[in-house]
């Protein structure tokens, strides 16, 4: 081989040396994938803690969607991603959870398991796959207003004299256990049987119940959301 051949070798290693190392780079900061277990994990300079339960777990927030852009490639639980499947992303809930996402504008329900991270855009908490997105008619526009409500899940934390049952109303959420007892000793004085429950949104939550079906506890809603505007049923 000559010099020049030689030289031009060596400058064609390099250059795809160089290309496989930006790739590598780049995987960083992309925005699904490579991020196992619950384990903290960083992207784009934010550190996110994985929740280790999903016990009691609601949240209301802008859902978005994922497609084509990221069919077949690796989700954050090491499953391929398929579009068709009624699979979602989000940023704390443990790989594996189910949840039920509801949009609050039209009224339509589904129930997705999470085995991907993200989204790490603004303030959207769930991204939908295109089939879930597809069912609460969110393609469209390609966001939308939902709640998310965790299907299961161990406990963190129970307090002495919880009450076993099915369905609750959640009624307050506070930082302050104090604040909690008070609420309940109020609901007890109205002859309303209530538990103060620690749940993964790190609260004690104040829960009235229970009952042993969701159709008795959303009846009770219809009560409880006068006094308590931000009141919603939880499963036990």
């Amino acid at each position: 081989m000559t010099p020049a051949l030689r030289a031009l070798r060596n400058c064609l290693i390099l250059a795809l040396c160089v290309l496989l190392l930006a790739g590598c780079g780049s995987r960083g900061s992309w925005r699904k994938g490579g991020i196992t277990g619950t384990k903290p994990y960083t992207v784009r300079g934010k550190t996110y803690y994985p929740l280790k339960s999903a016990h009691g777990f609601v949240e209301e927030g802008e859902a978005s969607w994922y497609g084509p852009g990221f069919h077949g490639k690796t989700t954050a639980n090491g499953e391929r991603y398929n579009q068709y499947a009624m699979t979602a992303a989000h940023k704390l809930l443990p790989l594996g959870t189910k949840v039920r996402v509801t949009h609050m504008s039209n009224g339509r329900s589904i129930i997705v398991r999470i085995n991907d991270r993200g989204p790490f855009v603004g303030d959207r908490v769930i991204d939908l796959s295109r089939a879930a997105a597809t069912q609460l008619s969110i393609i469209g526009p390609g966001t939308g207003r939902v709640r998310i409500q965790s299907l299961g899940g161990v406990p963190q934390m129970r307090s002495d004299g919880d009450i076993d049952g099915a369905y609750f109303v959640q009624v307050g959420a506070f930082a302050n256990k104090d604040n909690a007892d008070r609420l309940t000793s109020d609901l007890a004085r109205s002859g309303h049987k209530s538990r103060v429950h620690f749940g993964s949104n790190g609260m004690w939550n104040v829960q009235v119940g229970p009952w042993p079906d969701s159709f008795g506890a959303q009846k009770q809603l219809e009560i409880f959301s006068i006094l308590y505007p931000g009141a919603f049923v939880v499963g036990d």
